[in-house]
C-alpha cells in the first residue's frame, strides 16, 4: 500500500511592523486555499508568521509583549484554523509564545486536518545576542526575547490523514545543526517542517555573507541532512524586505535522496507543491543510514560532553622531541 499524501510549502512576502494582523491572516489564508486547490492536505508555514521579525528590534513592555502569542489558537489567528478545518488541510505555523508561567518560546506546531494541535516544539538554537551590539542598525535579539526550547527534538506520528507519517519540526538557525536532524533521525522520522526567517546579510555583523551564500547554505543544509537522515523536509521562508530589512527566499521542498523537487522562485508570497512519497525513505533507512547496523555512539561522546572547541595540544617539533640516535654526533 503506498504512503503518498500532497504537501506544500508556503512561502510569505515581508510582513512589515505596520502591517495588521488582519492583513497578515488574510495572506496565510489566501496561501492555504492556493495550496488546497492543488491538492495538498498539508500546508508549512515560516518561523514567526503571524507577525514581521521583531527580533531585530530592540523593544521593551507593551511594544515587544503585542508580538506573543498567549494561546494556540486564540481569538486573532481563529479564522485560520477555521478556514483549515473546512478545507480539510493541516499545517504547521511557527509564532512567539507566551506561556501561562511567563516563559517565553520561538515555537511551532502541528495541526491535524481537523483543526487539533497534535504536535509542539520549542526552538533549541537560539542565535544572535542577549545584549544589542552598539552601532548595529539591525540587531539579532534571540537570546533576548525567548528562552531556549525545553522540549528537546520530538517526533510525531501525524495519522491517517498523511499516511501515519513520523514528522518533526526545526525552526530556523536549527536546521544548520546536524545534531537536531539526527535527533529525529533516531526517531525515525519521514517528514521534518522547518520553517525560517533568515537575514540577507550577515545578521552578527560583517560583510562575508550575502544573500546569495545564506540561501546556497540554507538548501545545503536542508538537503544534506535530508539525505544524511533518510527523510523529507519541507524549509519554509518568510522572505523580502522587511522595513528596510531583507530576508532570503529559497523556500524547497527536499526528497530523502537528498534532491530539491520543488523550489520557490520569487521573494513574495508563494506555494509550491509535492507528493510526499514516504515510501522513499526506506532506501537511506535500510540501507547506507540503517543506524542499528552501523551507527557507533560509544564513539561519539564528545558530540553532548562538550559544547565549544578544545584542541589538541600542540606538537612538539620533531627535532626536538626524538631522542638522540645511539652515535648521532653535536652539529656545532
Amino acid at each position: 500500500m503506498s504512503r503518498i499524501f500532497r504537501a506544500a510549502a508556503a512561502q510569505m512576502g515581508p510582513t512589515q511592523q505596520a502591517d495588521s494582523r488582519e492583513h497578515t491572516l488574510g495572506r496565510m489564508i489566501v496561501l492555504l486555499e492556493t495550496a488546497a486547490a492543488q491538492g495538498a492536505t498539508l500546508v508549512v508555514f515560516p518561523e514567526l508568521a503571524f507577525t514581521t521579525f521583531f527580533p531585530r528590534w530592540l523593544l521593551a513592555g507593551e511594544a515587544l509583549d503585542r508580538y506573543y502569542e498567549r494561546g494556540m489558537p486564540n481569538a486573532a489567528v481563529q479564522p485560520l484554523f477555521d478556514r483549515a478545518r473546512a478545507l480539510g488541510v493541516g499545517f504547521s505555523v511557527g509564532y512567539a509564545e507566551l506561556t501561562a508561567d511567563g516563559q517565553r518560546f520561538n515555537c511551532a506546531i502541528l495541526v491535524d486536518r481537523q483543526g487539533e494541535v497534535f504536535g509542539r516544539y520549542r526552538k533549541v538554537h537560539l542565535p544572535g545576542s542577549v545584549e544589542p551590539r552598539e552601532g548595529a542598525r539591525y540587531q539579532q535579539l534571540e537570546k533576548r526575547y525567548f528562552d531556549y526550547g525545553d522540549l528537546g527534538f520530538p517526533a510525531f506520528r501525524a495519522g491517517p490523514d498523511w499516511c501515519d507519517a513520523i514528522m518533526g519540526m526545526m525552526i530556523c538557525n536549527d536546521r544548520r545543526w546536524p545534531e537536531s536532524w539526527r535527533a529525529l533521525g533516531l526517531q525515525g522520522v519521514e517528514l521534518v517542517c522547518v520553517g525560517y526567517n533568515s537575514a540577507a546579510y550577515d545578521p552578527n555583523g560583517g560583510v562575508t555573507e550575502d544573500a546569495a551564500l545564506r540561501t546556497f547554505h540554507s538548501t545545503l543544509v536542508a538537503q544534506a541532512n535530508a539525505y544524511m537522515n533518510a527523510t523529507w523536509a519541507i524549509a519554509v521562508a518568510k522572505a523580502g524586505d522587511e522595513d528596510g530589512s531583507g530576508l532570503i527566499g529559497g523556500s524547497c521542498i527536499v526528497d530523502p535522496n537528498g534532491r530539491i523537487v520543488a523550489e520557490a522562485k520569487t521573494l513574495a508570497d508563494e506555494v509550491i507543491v509535492a507528493d510526499i512519497d514516504l515510501d522513499l525513505c526506506r532506501q537511506g533507512k535500510d540501507k547506507m543510514f540503517n543506524f542499528a547496523a552501523h551507527r557507533r555512539p560509544e564513539h561519539y561522546a564528545v558530540i553532548t560532553e562538550r559544547a565549544g572547541v578544545v584542541e589538541p595540544p600542540l606538537r612538539q617539533h620533531l627535532d626536538a622531541a626524538a631522542p638522540a640516535s645511539p652515535g648521532a654526533k653535536e652539529l656545532t
